[in-house]
């Protein structure tokens, strides 16, 4: 299957068990989207809809937060990841709003991105969100998920995959994929353990198909002859060294013969890990 064919299938099945298909993160106009979205950098958005409330309540327009000290600013986001930074951000990128755009927030992705603290994909989120431009900001999740299934390949950076994305789909359909891609990251594609058994896309996941490729966990091992078993040379050994595989992830091996067919005596499970992806 094509790329193209597979992007149609993946939002398909996606948008069949992803109703709401939107930021989550609180707000009630674009300003209020703009200052949360800069918030939520490395921050989850539950942790912004938290402190976002009194934030707003003491600086309710964006002229409010323009006269506002970085002082002043700070308390109501020092909860959350790097308050000082973003603190400064927000003082500045208030002000400019106010004095470079006539105290309304820019409706393009450049006329967002001139300001302080919003980056590309912040500029996209909001562009897409409160204006309606078809974006495709790539975050943690879309980068993590894009890859496990096999929508891109070689992408080493977040535009790299927001370009090969972006071809594979009409604009219409770019700020769904963005949302159906980041909401089964966080809930459902997760970092440390996807759930893959109630998957409704696992029939077009490579990473899942994968995964059912790896060695069957084995019930007949002793850990009392050594934490790990090499089951090419069917031997027991205290501890493993440590090697990159072709795919450049790192895997453990027989220190004897240098194989990766080694087991965990522990859990029976296989030490073989599926390259995955994080940035």
């Amino acid at each position: 299957m094509n790329r193209k064919k597979l992007a149609e299938k993946v939002i398909t099945g996606l948008r069949r068990v992803i109703k709401e298909r939107t930021t989550e993160l609180n707000h009630v106009n674009p300003y209020e989207l703009l200052v949360a979205t800069v918030l939520s950098a490395q921050c989850t958005d539950e942790r912004v809809n938290k402190v976002s409330p009194p934030l707003f309540k003491a600086f309710p327009t964006v002229q409010d937060m323009a006269v506002a000290s970085v002082e002043k600013i700070f308390p109501f986001i020092q909860s959350i990841s790097y308050p000082n930074n973003k603190s400064r951000h927000l003082a500045k990128m208030s002000k400019q709003i106010v004095e470079d755009h006539a105290g309304q927030v820019p409706e393009t992705v450049e006329g967002l991105e001139s300001l302080a603290g919003v980056g590309h994909k912040t500029a996209q989120v909001v562009a897409g969100v409160a204006f309606g431009i078809p974006t495709l900001a790539v975050d943690t999740h879309v980068y993590r998920v894009a890859h496990r299934i096999g929508l891109v390949s070689d992408a080493a950076t977040p535009v790299h995959v927001e370009r090969q994305l972006k071809k594979l789909l009409p604009r219409e359909d770019w700020s769904d994929m963005h949302h159906v891609l980041i909401l089964h990251g966080r809930y459902r594609c997760t970092a440390r353990n996807p759930d893959c058994e109630t998957c409704p896309i696992s029939s077009l996941c490579d990473y899942y198909a994968r995964l059912q490729k790896l060695p069957a966990r084995r019930a007949d091992l002793d850990q009392r002859e050594g934490r790990y078993y090499c089951a090419t040379r069917n031997h027991y050994f205290k501890e493993a060294d440590l090697v990159s595989d072709r795919t450049g992830t790192e895997q453990l091996s027989c220190p004897r013969c240098g194989s990766m067919n080694i087991f965990d005596t522990r859990s029976g499970k296989t030490a073989k890990k599926v390259k995955d992806y994080r940035i």
